[in-house]
């Protein structure tokens, strides 16, 4: 039984592995507007910011050596610390207010492995 487990556990990972491979970075945008104006994402102008985000990504082409997918999403429920996205597969949460720290997140983040520590949402 033990051995038909790890066969099955083993045969779910190696699916993942090559179907969820083609991209090493998801990177999801809240863009959420609240109707009632409370604070959300978009009130940051974070829809532009995404838009700034896919542009970039495109233009850098080669310079990122891995796929990368800029995504929109809907309310993340991190509200208090918005915008807010957040990068897969490691679950990195980062805050921005400008294109700057958008270029930062890339640079380090997305174009070296590494975390941006000023940028990071308080748990």
């Amino acid at each position: 039984m033990v051995k038909r487990s790890l066969l099955l556990y083993l045969s779910v990972f190696a699916y993942q592995k090559i179907i969820m491979s083609h991209f090493k970075y998801h990177v999801f945008f809240c863009t959420n507007l609240r109707k009632d104006g409370s604070a959300c994402c978009e009130n940051h102008g974070a829809a532009d910011l995404r838009a700034y985000a896919k542009k970039k990504l495109k233009g850098m082409g080669q310079e990122i050596p891995d796929k990368v997918r800029i995504n929109t999403a809907g309310c993340l429920d991190r509200c208090a610390a918005g915008p807010v996205l957040v990068v897969y597969p490691e679950a990195t949460w980062y805050t921005y207010v400008d294109k700057e720290d958008i270029d930062e997140i890339f640079e380090k983040h997305l174009k070296n492995g590494e975390v941006v520590e000023r940028l990071l949402v308080e748990e």
